[in-house]
């Protein structure tokens, strides 16, 4: 009685029917495919997300109450602490989140990132301006420190993180798609 050969099969490769050789197959895509697996991958991301982006408000919250108390304009001091804030979220989410994102041109990226972030900012520039200039002019309350952190840092801020997350995701740091792996694709023999 013959005894059966066994072949060990890389990841890479697999049997060829009827020929008894091994052909390899392109590589899969990076993203995972199931629903839980995706969902899994989805909170990784978010997770780091969030924390980059934690690390960005503490730093925003910082200079923006620093400027403030030095007697800087609201948004001026608004604009720039998003500034500061925006080029380390930049660095982090890029080398962090999705460093396995595309990364072909950092110009490109960086000013795609500031342009959306921009949009972001806009978000909550809007937020405080409607709290501390419109609806200040009927509740002087709303012109405080207080008020212009929780229009501006809370509730802007969280709007504007929303955008931001889907459009770097979508604009910014593309995955990389690889085709998926075609089960009767036979590469030619060499």
């Amino acid at each position: 009685m013959p005894v059966p050969r066994v072949e060990v099969v890389q990841r890479d490769q697999r049997p060829v029917p009827g020929t008894g050789t091994l052909a390899s197959v392109p590589p899969t895509s990076p993203r995972p495919s199931g629903l839980r697996s995706r969902l899994r991958a989805l909170v990784r991301e978010v997770g780091k997300f969030g924390t980059v982006g934690s690390l960005a408000f503490a730093v925003d919250l910082l200079i923006f109450n620093l400027l403030l108390s030095t007697g800087s304009e609201t948004l001026t001091a608004k604009t720039i602490s998003t500034i500061v804030a925006t080029t380390l979220a930049f660095f982090g989410n890029r080398y962090w989140t999705w460093r396995h994102g595309e990364h072909t041109n950092l110009a490109r990226q960086y000013t795609t990132f500031f342009v959306l972030n921009a949009i972001g900012l806009g978000i909550a520039l809007a937020c405080l301006a409607i709290s501390h200039y419109v609806l200040g002019r009927f509740w002087p309350a709303l012109q405080s420190q207080a008020a212009d952190n929780v229009a501006g840092q809370l509730v802007g801020t969280a709007l504007g993180t929303i955008f931001r997350f889907w459009s770097y995701r979508k604009f910014v740091f593309r995955a990389t798609d690889v085709p998926q792996r075609d089960p009767a694709y036979s590469p030619p023999s060499p």
